[in-house]
């Protein structure tokens, strides 16, 4: 059996999505599995032993150039020459359910109307998966890969999974043990401040390695480094490189956002500073923890406008970070 999965993005759902691969080679491992994603995120993917072809777009770029849209085209229908029995859209957006259309198969599968925020998109399938829109990201995500397949995956499976990001890079000369600090995400509102941060290190008293994305994120990580000895910014470093700091670091410590939940995907400690957004995004476990800020999120209609995770005070990240160092 020839499958494909289109996950495009965003890289926290990729993550999240990628802990079915291994549930499905385990069950069916003859199958060959392509992955069809924004070209941004291929490293997220690549090296993976359960993924056979990474298979990548560039959809984004039509918002700048619409004269794209043709060499995109060409490109979904090039991919339909694989022949795949069965296409798994496991984004639930328009966009995915067309690129899913367009690559074609002999079954598309993706959730039901009632189960995503663009219900037209259940449209484009011949059969669809039942889970509610407000249930753990996680759970959705392995729900709508294995279930077509005759799959069932238990939450104590998933807590239990093996690691499975995979880096070909090698980082040179990091500390014995330190901390990995992720201070950037989408929203301005997702980001605990950066003067807690340093708190947060001075407070723990050891290393603290900071990444970061975009130039923003670099002045502020500079402005930490300047603000506590035991902070040190990272070079910019491809996703593979990310994910060799992180297999190698003794905690990490991050917004809710990608970076963050490749910790949980290497099966490394790490704390998810939570504030606009639900923590039915993560799966908590003896070493993946979250800290959430006091107001109440609404899952179906996200409010960019909450800034509570700035009243997140820095003693309670710490008296975990703690926790989690001496288990």
């Amino acid at each position: 059996m020839r499958i494909c999965i289109v996950k495009l993005s965003a890289m926290g759902d990729i993550i999240h999505a990628m802990v079915a691969l291994q549930f499905i080679k385990k069950a069916l491992p003859t199958v060959r599995i392509d992955w069809v994603v924004e070209e941004a995120f291929k490293g997220v993917l690549e090296n993976n032993p359960d993924i056979d072809n990474v298979l990548c777009v560039n959809l984004k770029s039509l918002k700048k150039k619409k004269s794209a849209l043709f060499s995109q085209y060409r490109l979904l229908k090039s991919y339909a020459k694989n022949n795949y029995d069965v296409i798994i859209d496991a984004q639930g957006l328009l966009k995915s359910a067309l690129v899913a259309k367009i690559i074609g198969a002999k079954e598309i599968v993706g959730f039901d109307k009632a189960s995503i925020r663009e219900g037209i998109a259940s449209l484009f399938y011949s059969k669809t998966v039942s889970i509610a829109y407000t249930a753990n990201t996680i759970d959705r995500n392995v729900r709508v890969l294995c279930e077509p397949l005759g799959i069932e995956v238990s939450p104590q499976e998933i807590i239990h999974k093996k690691p499975f990001l995979v880096s070909n890079h090698v980082v040179e000369a990091l500390p014995e043990k330190f901390l990995l600090l992720v201070i950037g995400s989408t929203w301005e509102s997702r980001n605990y401040p950066k003067e807690k941060f340093v708190a947060v290190a001075e407070a723990l008293g050891m290393k603290a390695l900071v990444v970061w994305g975009s130039e923003e994120e670099h002045r502020k990580a500079l402005w930490m480094q300047e603000q506590s000895a035991f902070i040190e910014v990272l070079p910019k470093g491809s996703l593979d490189a990310l994910k060799y700091v992180i297999s190698h670091c003794a905690l990490l410590i991050g917004n809710d956002t990608g970076p963050t939940h490749m910790a949980w995907a290497l099966n490394v400690p790490s704390i998810t500073i939570f504030g606009p957004t639900p923590i039915n995004r993560v799966y908590v476990t003896p070493i993946n923890k979250v800290v959430k800020s006091k107001s109440s999120v609404n899952p179906l209609k996200l409010n960019k406008q909450d800034f509570s995770i700035r009243e997140i005070e820095a003693e309670e990240i710490v008296k975990v970070a703690k926790a989690l160092l001496l288990s």
